[in-house]
């Protein structure tokens, strides 16, 4: 099974991270694309550019093979829609499961999205939830899970896609809207992104981080 894991990734930090790793280790996955999206469309312009965010998204994958960059929405022009992004990955992987990995807020809101029952189709979704946390329990994402809720993995891994599975994860209270406050207030959010990102950042300086500003700390961590 082939998870995937979307998002404007900007920039990419240990709550995306962490959450991808679980959900692939709970479901048993292959793998887990992280696409990182050119144009979202239900949300704000990312700061980073979309070069700039894949080199942050590679950099954070460094070191292990079960989660992947994926450049499928970077190298599609216009509005980034799932459903599109599921459609092309479809066509490459033939019948074997998808797995669209996705917050509560996010599965939500599924009913906004482009051509919501298409992309139920194309793929499984595992929803991140938090422990303790209920399903739905009214409007159309209700009727969505209880008509195509899964009770087990086996159950993702006997069709192409189409059922439903929560899945509890650590969903760490840290987010790219916090991490961009703090660098542009000059404080460093260390800890929050791999080193990798974080040195990324302040060389190119990003989110309003003076260059100048990382040679410093540089020469200071070099002992000048």
């Amino acid at each position: 099974m082939i998870g995937v894991y979307g998002g404007t990734f900007d920039p990419v930090h240990f709550g995306h991270l962490r959450t991808a790793w679980e959900v692939a280790d709970r479901l048993a996955l292959d793998e887990v694309r992280m696409v990182p999206a050119r144009h979202p469309p239900h949300r704000p312009p990312p700061v980073a550019g979309p070069g700039q965010r894949r080199d942050m998204l590679a950099l954070a994958l460094v070191g292990q093979e079960r989660l992947r960059l994926d450049e499928t929405e970077l190298e599609r022009p216009g509005p980034s829609w799932m459903v599109d992004t599921l459609e092309c990955l479809r066509a490459r992987v033939g019948d074997v499961p998808l797995v669209l990995v996705l917050g509560e807020d996010a599965f939500a809101g599924l009913p906004r999205w482009r051509a919501p029952r298409r992309i139920l189709d194309l793929a499984h979704l595992a929803v991140m939830t938090r422990p303790g946390s209920a399903p739905p329990s009214r409007g159309q994402v209700a009727d969505w899970y209880q008509a195509r809720r899964a009770e087990s993995v086996d159950e993702l891994r006997r069709s192409p896609g189409g059922r439903i599975l929560r899945c509890p994860v650590t969903l760490l209270d840290i987010s790219g809207t916090r991490i961009r406050e703090l660098i542009g207030r000059g404080r460093e959010p260390r800890y929050l992104l791999p080193e990798a990102v974080w040195r990324y950042i302040q060389e190119k300086g990003l989110y309003g981080w003076p260059p100048a500003q990382g040679g410093r700390e540089r020469e200071c961590t070099n002992g000048k």
